[in-house]
């Protein structure tokens, strides 16, 4: 029993003995304190081990543990980075510490632990990011002051490193803004801003790093929108820019036309109704429509809120009053000081039963080919010729607003407001036949009739046809029996012409009139020194035509029989090259 006993005790004894020994492989180690940069490549020196024993021999064992273990390995006596293409070593990600532990183990049995503390070092290999938060669209109002800060970017760099922040000035409206401080990120009012020009705005604001080599940036764009401001008055419509991309608007002058019998109507105006909107698109505020003068003792009123015209009451007497001047005026409801005014005319005109008409749908007309710059076109007879429509609503047939104009415009020919139609003879040539419209506008009802008129050039010298048949005997051969029938006709129309004329001897002169409505010119001693035309109708007025740079005066003398109705126009009052 007692051997027993005593071989147990030696046992334990040798035991203590063998650890004692090996435990002293394990010493001299220490904590580990070391650093590396990020991004380093694998196997990286990290530090050396300083156990007395060797790792390679089989007594002793060496093990790396803790969080960060996994990114060092063992060589001997050596502790190296652990990383690979796809696992880099990133200080943004890892933090700034790895920690991890040695633990010394000889024959299985842990003698020693000791910990392990690397530093990673930064490197510059991140950009600036900003904050989304800070760059999202913002919106102001165009009232707002000039130099108010309107918002506030924010960068950030993984790095750590200082940023700055610099408005491109290649961006559409960064003339708007200014950065206030370079590192405070405050946008900055630099110029006034209107809604009704721009209402929304974009800049790009770069983020730059101040403090490294690199300055490393970052860009982002950032939109404003304008809020619409109550800093326009309202105007009327339609709207005609004072200048194009100016919001400011040159009111429309409004006119309607009324006759004596109208009475208790809403008018009509053109160019359009009596309307206004606020110049303020983004608020649109309620207006308000008064008469400011004109109204006539009530016989104008207006609708407040729609700028409907009422007349109440018939007008008396054209012929005092032919027409009426209003001015109205809009305003804001919430601000009586924000008005415009507009001028409206009412014009009375005569009552409109018949419209103009003329007295054939084509007319015939002759023009010699000539060196002179102007002269009057002709018609059978070497007659003047005078397209004129009448209107029944006059007692004269003469309507006073009937307008005359050619439709389309011809650069050879001009007609005047007589019906008298002018030609650029210097410019025509012979042979030629043109075919022109000529329109009659009632400028009162606004009702319009048209004519035709076949115009032929003939050569220097040739007579003006004498009438429709002796013209058909000129341009066209005709069978031998119509021959000699047209040869009876003009040999009794020679017969009773002679009669006539002798007749006409004993009687008092008398101005013979056209039988197809023109009027003949009498054949004067000296040649006509300007065109002055009257139409033989008791009027007594005057009037200037122009036919491109040649101005014609035209007076209201008796029209005066002449041979030759192409007599050129020599004394012109003005001719503009």
């Amino acid at each position: 029993m007692l051997t027993c006993c005593r071989l147990l005790l030696w046992q334990v004894f040798l035991r203590l003995s063998f650890h004692v020994v090996t435990a002293s492989m394990c010493r001299g180690g220490k904590d580990i304190l070391a650093s590396v940069r990020e991004n380093s490549p694998t196997g990286q020196f990290i530090a050396n081990i300083s156990v007395s024993g060797d790792p390679r021999a089989n007594a002793v064992r060496l093990c790396l543990s803790g969080v960060n273990a996994d990114w060092f390995y063992l060589d001997g006596r050596t502790i190296r980075l652990n990383t690979s293409l796809s696992r880099v070593l990133d200080r943004e990600v890892q933090g700034s510490v790895l920690v991890a532990e040695l633990t010394c183990y000889e024959d299985d049995v842990m003698q020693s632990q000791f910990r392990i503390l690397v530093k990673i070092g930064n490197e510059n290999d991140n950009r600036p990011n900003f904050l989304q938060g800070t760059i999202r669209p913002f919106t102001i109002n165009e009232l707002t002051a000039v130099d108010s800060v309107i918002f506030t970017v924010r960068a950030v760099d993984a790095d750590g490193d200082m940023i700055r922040y610099i408005i491109d000035k290649s961006s559409p409206d960064a003339r708007f803004f200014r950065i206030d401080l370079p590192n405070s990120g405050n946008v900055v009012l630099d110029k006034p801003l209107d809604y009704e020009t721009r209402s929304h705005l974009q800049l790009v604001i770069w983020a730059q790093e101040s403090n490294t080599v690199d300055e490393f940036n970052t860009s982002a764009l950032v939109t404003v929108n304008v809020e619409d401001g109550d800093d326009q008055y309202p105007h009327f419509l339609p709207c005609t820019p004072v200048a194009p991309g100016v919001p400011v608007c040159i009111s429309p002058a409004y006119s309607a036309n009324i006759t004596h019998k109208h009475e208790d109507v809403i008018l009509d105006f053109s160019p359009g109704p009596i309307s206004a909107e606020d110049g303020d698109r983004g608020i649109n505020t309620s207006l308000m429509f008064s008469i400011v003068s004109g109204d006539d003792r009530g016989r104008f009123v207006i609708n407040n809120l729609t700028g409907e015209l009422r007349l109440t009451r018939a007008v008396d007497d054209r012929k005092l009053t032919p027409d009426f001047a209003l001015r109205v005026m809009v305003c804001q409801v919430d601000d009586r000081l924000k008005c415009s005014v507009a001028s409206v005319t009412v014009r009375v005109l005569y009552e409109n039963t018949f419209p103009p008409v003329f007295n054939r749908t084509t007319f015939k007309g002759f023009i010699i080919q000539s060196s002179s710059p102007v002269s009057i076109v002709c018609t059978y007879g070497n007659q003047v010729l005078q397209v004129q429509a009448s209107d029944h609503d006059f007692a004269d047939g003469l309507n006073p607003n009937i307008h005359y104009s050619l439709r389309p415009p011809s650069g050879l020919y001009q007609v005047t407001q007589r019906g008298i139609v002018i030609a650029r003879t210097e410019r025509l040539l012979a042979s030629d036949r043109h075919v022109l419209q000529v329109v009659a506008r009632d400028e009162e009802s606004g009702e319009e009739v048209s004519a035709s008129v076949d115009i032929e050039v003939l050569q220097r010298g040739q007579a003006v046809p004498r009438g429709v048949f002796h013209e058909q005997q000129m341009f066209g051969d005709v069978d031998s029996r119509l021959a000699g029938g047209i040869a009876v006709m003009i040999l009794l129309m020679f017969l009773s012409a002679l009669l006539i004329l002798l007749l006409r001897t004993m009687k008092s002169q008398r101005s013979p009139t056209d039988p197809e409505g023109h009027i003949a010119l009498e054949q004067p001693d000296e040649t006509v020194s300007s065109l002055d035309i009257s139409l033989s109708q008791g009027e007594s007025s005057s009037r200037s035509e122009g036919l491109h740079g040649v101005q014609v005066d035209q007076s209201e003398e008796t029209l005066h029989e002449q041979n030759d109705c192409q007599q050129p126009i020599r004394d012109q009052k003005q001719i503009n090259d």
